[in-house]
């Protein structure tokens, strides 16, 4: 299964567009949200072209390919206007291959993942690969925010071709990530 995987949209009508674009023009299977959809949040500033409402009609154009979990900025009143899930603070995706375990970040996770388990989260606007775990069995990955990257990083995503994660810029330059499998 192909994942297209960004967090941190945060309202921006601008940002939601190219990852439309980049999901629409590639082959991918399912887009993977990890929350914060439509709110900016009491502390960010508003992301270029904050448009909430052009974002629920742009991801509501692709609801049966979204697979989402509540951030800490999602509202239930959210709920109202997507057409997709958006109320879970946490979904297991299973293919044949591999176990997703897709949480926003601002909770705890589970310490008792099972090994081989990916762990996707967003919430800190800044990429991270990462094998966590007592025995380090668990692949963590953070796509950063499309929307309002920290750290110094440019707002990115990460394509999940079935076997392997690559981190993206919006101009298509993939990003080298500290820690990740070259």
């Amino acid at each position: 299964m192909k994942l297209l995987i960004a967090s941190d949209i945060h309202g921006s009508a601008y940002w939601t567009k190219k990852l439309v674009d980049v999901f629409t023009n590639g082959d991918y299977d399912k887009l993977v949200i990890l929350g914060d959809v439509l709110y900016h949040g009491p502390r960010n500033d508003l992301p270029k072209e904050y448009a909430p409402k052009k974002v629920i009609e742009m991801l509501n154009n692709l609801k049966d390919k979204i697979i989402c979990v509540q951030g800490n900025c999602d509202a239930e009143v959210d709920q109202m206007v997507l057409d997709f899930d958006v109320s879970s603070k946490h979904t297991v995706l299973v293919t044949e291959e591999n176990t997703f375990y897709l949480t926003h970040g601002h909770h705890p996770y589970p310490t008792n993942l099972e090994k081989g388990t990916i762990l996707l989260t967003g919430h800190t606007h800044i990429p991270l690969y990462e094998m966590i775990g007592e025995n380090k069995d668990i692949l963590h990955i953070n796509p950063g925010s499309i929307s309002i990257p920290k750290g110094g990083f440019p707002s990115s995503y990460v394509r999940f071709d079935g076997s392997k994660f690559s981190f993206f810029d919006f101009e298509g330059t993939k990003l080298e990530i500290e820690g990740q499998e070259r």
